[in-house]
């Protein structure tokens, strides 16, 4: 599991859409061979966190840090290229094109495609191997989350960003891909994940951290947030619900 490698770090940043504030100072670690969890509501800024980790969103300031060395200004194809891979919000799959022609474009920073990691993905992800000739577009929501998952791993990334896999997806369909995410952080992946579904999320992940409005308002182990009363009521669906707002 975890070791002492600091693998990630975000350094007091800062992320705004023109004049509003989406991300407000936030610091967090994620080391080597961990499986960490975003959480928070709609418009917390978990999103905005990891589009900014992968530059697809320039920091306003603070500083991120990728093995020890200071990317907040590489741009988005060396991010990759360096060991960061994501997984988007809404999976972003290439419809008229082939399973396995999205999986080449994850490849995209490699000469060729490795035909080891392609088999690998396709061992993690039967389905994808399955329907490889198929339009993507022509795919269930579940399906095209393995495929974007898939993708996401072709370029063999030290650090999979993970953006809501759950999102819209049956829940028969949920289970499996956890359970594939799990064999992923095994397999020596780090992950960063936001997933809506908490108890899910904390379940996989070693470590949290929560997001209110653009600020980290409560981390700790996955243990530690899921026995916290207030996070608890907030995000696991406990029936006792305060009258005022759940921000701090």
């Amino acid at each position: 599991m975890m070791t002492e490698e600091l693998l990630l770090e975000l350094k007091d940043i800062h992320v705004s859409y023109g004049s509003i504030a989406a991300i407000k100072g936030i610091c967090l670690e994620v080391y080597r061979g961990e499986v960490v969890t975003l959480l928070g509501a709609n418009g917390a800024g978990k999103t905005t966190t990891m589009r900014t980790i992968s530059r697809l969103l320039k920091a306003k300031s603070g500083s991120i840090l990728f093995k020890g060395s200071d990317i907040t200004n590489v741009p988005a194809h060396k991010i990759v290229a360096m060991g960061i891979s994501h997984s988007p919000e809404g999976r972003r799959v290439f419809g008229t094109l082939t399973v396995k022609e999205n999986l080449a474009l994850g490849s995209y920073t490699r000469k060729q495609i490795d035909p080891q990691r392609l088999a690998w993905v396709y061992e993690l992800f039967p389905r994808l191997q399955e329907r490889s000739r198929q339009l993507a577009g022509t795919m269930s929501g579940g399906e095209q989350q393995m495929l974007a998952i898939g993708r996401a791993l072709m370029s063999k990334p030290e650090l999979l960003l993970l953006d809501e896999p759950s999102l819209g997806i049956a829940p028969i369909l949920v289970k499996e891909i956890f359970r594939q995410i799990r064999q992923i952080a095994d397999s020596g992946v780090t992950v960063l994940i936001v997933e809506q579904n908490a108890r899910a999320a904390l379940k996989l992940a070693d470590r949290g951290y929560v997001l209110e409005v653009g600020k980290i308002v409560f981390s700790g182990t996955s243990g530690e947030l899921l026995g916290s009363a207030k996070i608890q009521e907030a995000y696991l669906g406990k029936k006792k619900h305060s009258a005022k707002s759940s921000g701090s």
